[in-house]
């Protein structure tokens, strides 16, 4: 079990802590709002209301010791970057710090956070992608050059295998897992004679450029 300080309680931050709580995880809340917390305290291992720009408030709350923080203040970027420069300081492994422009996420980085998100931007991507093929479920990326992405397979490959898509040499990609939506099964590392069955799902990382070329494609 780990331990988790989430600072910043909007839908966002909201969502981590109660999430990680669930997954049975130790986790501390801390927001200024006290309505806030009061929502939140029955959901997570302890719930502060308290100012986490105060360096002495962080200390005196044990922070140092957790595994993990995550700084999900919402609109106050001058919040934002103070607790996550003050959490990297007292010495927290994992900083996940929320930033709300690239100009946030680059001063975030430098200041040594270890993993920057956005979920609006993340949220525009993933609904971009399906807009332009609604075989596209979700789409992630993993860097500036490869994402992964969900693709709802099209009726023309039903009853194939994936020797008969040949997904890596038609586009360049790889088919890690495969799952179905109406069997709730998973196939990690699929074979080639797997054969395609209605309801399946791929799990398809690869180059965006060629990830592209799936997107295009059309029954």
């Amino acid at each position: 079990m780990k331990q988790f300080v989430v600072i910043g309680i909007g839908r966002f931050g909201e969502a981590v802590a109660e999430t990680l709580s669930n997954l049975g995880h130790e986790v501390l809340v801390i927001d200024t709002d006290e309505d806030a917390i009061q929502k939140i305290s029955d959901k997570v291992t302890h719930a502060v209301t308290a100012d986490a720009t105060d360096e002495s408030v962080l200390k005196s709350l044990g922070v140092r010791n957790f595994d993990v923080a995550v700084v999900a203040i919402g609109s106050d970027i001058q919040s934002s970057i103070m607790t996550t420069l003050m959490l990297k300081e007292l010495g927290i492994r994992y900083v996940v710090a929320k930033a709300q422009s690239e100009l946030h996420a680059r001063v975030l980085m430098k200041i040594g956070a270890d993993k920057i998100v956005s979920p609006e931007k993340d949220m525009g991507m993933r609904v971009a992608h399906n807009l332009i093929s609604s075989n596209i479920l979700d789409y992630i990326e993993l860097s500036e050059e490869h994402s992964i992405i969900e693709y709802a397979v099209p009726e023309s490959w039903i009853g194939k295998d994936l020797r008969d898509i040949n997904m890596r040499l038609r586009y360049g990609v790889t088919v890690v897992a495969i799952r179905n939506i109406n069997y709730e099964k998973v196939n990690i590392s699929p074979k080639a004679d797997n054969e395609i069955k209605e309801g399946d799902i791929m799990i398809v990382i690869g180059n965006n450029n060629d990830l592209k070329k799936l997107e295009r494609k059309t029954e």
